[in-house]
């Protein structure tokens, strides 16, 4: 993630809270965007029905700000069904019609359609590899490919990695659409297949250590 947000005071790519804590700048002033930065963002985690929400959220992002989503997002639960991808996959044309008319989320015909499509290409892949977990984390970047510091600079020219290529590339290839190489990384930063959160964020070592610990499926 590499926007920022206006009214906070940034310095390289960090911002100090009123609680107190040094936090990556893109959390801004934003009360529930700096909750998901501390308690989400990276964090890693091997739940089929989050990482399926995230990747269709990713999509839905595209030429928008993640705050807008974030604000949606029960609103995107409720809608598609806690994003179930077996359920989502039995979705029909007039369940399109229904989404496109829910002001509480993204009317976009495409996006939409896309949902439905990856949920069906998402069933398909867990049958494949037993799992979406399994799948996502085969994607992880060694970490002698990681940057050795990873600073404000660094960070905003991470857009897309050789990993999050050939991750879309594939997922492409498996008929799965809004999954670009940006979006496919915007992903793997927030579901902790890398941990981005810069250095002098008070989260980064927290985060690095949740890493450590998590069993990769």
């Amino acid at each position: 993630m590499t926007e920022s947000s206006s009214g906070s005071e940034t310095v390289a790519g960090l911002t100090r809270g009123c609680d107190g804590n040094t936090r990556c700048s893109w959390a801004g002033p934003d009360p529930g965007y700096r909750d998901y930065h501390d308690h989400e963002w990276g964090v890693p985690t091997d739940n089929d029905v989050t990482l399926f929400e995230k990747i269709c959220l990713e999509g839905f992002q595209s030429g928008l700000s993640w705050l807008t989503i974030l604000r949606k997002r029960d609103n995107f639960r409720e809608a598609f069904d806690g994003f179930d991808f077996e359920r989502v996959a039995e979705f029909t044309d007039a369940d399109v019609e229904r989404l496109l008319g829910n002001p509480g989320i993204v009317r976009h015909r495409g996006k939409v359609r896309s949902t439905i499509n990856n949920a069906r290409r998402a069933r398909e892949l867990a049958g494949e590899t037993g799992s979406l977990a399994s799948y996502f984390w085969s994607w992880e970047p060694s970490p002698k490919s990681r940057p050795p510091c990873l600073d404000h600079a660094t960070l905003l020219a991470l857009t897309k990695t050789p990993e999050s290529t050939a991750m879309s590339r594939d997922l492409k290839r498996r008929g799965w659409t809004f999954v670009g190489p940006t979006t496919a990384y915007a992903f793997m930063q927030a579901m902790g297949l890398v941990n981005d959160h810069i250095q002098g964020c008070f989260a980064r070592s927290r985060t690095e250590r949740l890493r450590t610990s998590f069993q990769r499926p």
